[in-house]
C-alpha cells in the first residue's frame, strides 16, 4: 500500500511540474508571436516608406495617422480593428488593436501573468513615430515578458 501511495505522489508531483512547464512554454510562444507581429508591422512601415519615396520622391510625413495593419497583405486573425484605448481593454485576450487618436498599436496579452508593465498597464502600447523618415513602432514603456524586454 505504501508503494502505491508513493507512486501516486510521484505522479501528482510530475503532473504539477509538467503543467507549470506547459504554461511557461505557452508564455514563450505568445511572446514569439507578439515579436513576429511587431516585426511584420515595422517591416511594412519601412517598405511603405520606401515605395512612396521611389514612386513620388516625397517623404511620408502625411502617414503619421496611418494604420500599419492596413499595409499587411494578410492581417492577423486576432486583429480587432480600430478602437480607442478604453475600447481596447474590452477586447478579448490575445487581440491586436489600432488607436487612431494616439496612433498606437496595442496588444492585450493572453497570459497576463507573464506580462510586466512599469505603470501597471494591462496591455502593451506601441506609438507610431518617425516622420519625416520611415515610421517606427516605439514601445510607450519598457514592457517585460518572462524577464525579457518586449519592445
Amino acid at each position: 500500500m505504501v508503494e502505491w501511495l508513493l507512486l501516486a505522489l510521484v505522479i501528482v508531483v510530475l503532473l504539477l511540474l509538467f503543467t507549470r512547464e506547459v504554461r511557461v512554454v505557452q508564455g514563450q510562444a505568445e511572446r514569439a508571436a507578439v515579436k513576429a507581429t511587431l516585426g511584420a508591422l515595422r517591416t511594412a512601415l519601412v517598405l511603405d516608406h520606401l515605395q512612396r519615396q521611389v514612386a513620388r520622391g516625397k517623404s511620408s510625413v502625411a502617414l503619421t495617422q496611418h494604420n500599419p495593419f492596413k499595409l499587411l497583405q494578410r492581417r492577423p486573425l486576432n486583429y480587432r480593428g480600430e478602437r480607442s484605448a478604453a475600447q481596447a481593454l474590452a477586447a478579448p485576450p490575445g487581440s491586436w488593436v489600432f488607436d487612431p487618436l494616439c496612433t498606437c498599436v496595442g496588444y492585450v496579452p493572453i497570459y497576463a501573468q507573464w506580462f510586466d508593465s512599469p505603470s501597471g498597464e494591462l496591455m502593451a502600447w506601441y506609438q507610431i513615430t518617425g516622420a519625416p523618415g520611415p515610421l517606427q513602432l516605439v514601445a510607450k514603456e519598457a514592457y517585460g515578458w518572462q524577464g525579457e524586454v518586449l519592445n
